[in-house]
């Protein structure tokens, strides 16, 4: 079998291109949906503030929602890359712990809610059908990928093991609770502002909840 070839100075130039692209459209979807709400914005308009074509807009994203909403998509991605390099002895849930940790931690790449007006739309998410429906596509499909990666660090079939499904629909859980707590409050809140130590108190709620919750056998009937 062939090794795969590098790829060419051309093609890292077209894939940078794409991705400026597809980061400009992003960025104005998520900028008109704020400013005019998801019933008052256009692909059109979007392509017009990106300043690319209708055509290279439906190259991208399958609509406004799915562009606004990228981001996720994105962090999606960096956790699920983040959890490939976790140890392979550390315990799934764990793993996936700290991989949402280091990428609440990088400064290089910042996660997407630091950036500017995130609360809003977060909170957006939940009175927004559409979006909320994007939103849930998205997550699930992030999900499906972690379902994945802790299935072979456990040496199993998730079609035929729930441990992986259950880890990951637990975990991923936790950070989408914190998440949801964290779009409530306000960017004057000191309180909600840490969204890092949120989940950190968030993840340790649930461990504390599983290890009360394991049956005591002395006393069971």
């Amino acid at each position: 079998m062939k090794a795969a070839k590098p790829p060419t100075a051309s093609e890292d130039r077209r894939q940078r291109k794409a991705r400026q692209t597809r980061d400009a459209l992003a960025t104005a979807a998520c900028d008109l949906i704020l400013e005019q709400g998801p019933a008052g914005t256009t692909v059109e308009a979007i392509a017009e503030r990106a300043d690319v074509t209708r055509r290279t807009f439906s190259r991208h994203f399958a609509g406004k929602e799915d562009a606004a909403l990228d981001f996720v998509r994105r962090d999606g991605d960096r956790i699920n890359a983040l959890l490939r390099l976790r140890p392979a002895d550390e315990p799934p849930l764990l793993a996936y712990r700290r991989a949402v940790r280091d990428w609440l931690a990088d400064r290089d790449d910042p996660a997407w809610h630091v950036r500017p007006r995130m609360r809003r739309l977060l909170s957006l998410v939940d009175s927004e059908p559409d979006l909320f429906a994007a939103y849930q596509r998205i997550r699930v499909d992030a999900q499906e990928e972690s379902i994945r990666i802790v299935a072979d660090r456990l040496g199993t079939d998730d079609a035929r093991d729930v441990r992986p499904a259950a880890i990951v629909d637990a975990a991923a859980g936790v950070l989408v609770a914190a998440l949801r707590l964290w779009a409530r409050g306000t960017e004057e809140d000191p309180g909600a502002a840490d969204l890092a130590a949120l989940v950190e108190r968030a993840y340790d709620a649930l461990t504390s909840e599983a290890a009360a919750a394991v049956p005591d056998s002395t006393t069971e009937e």
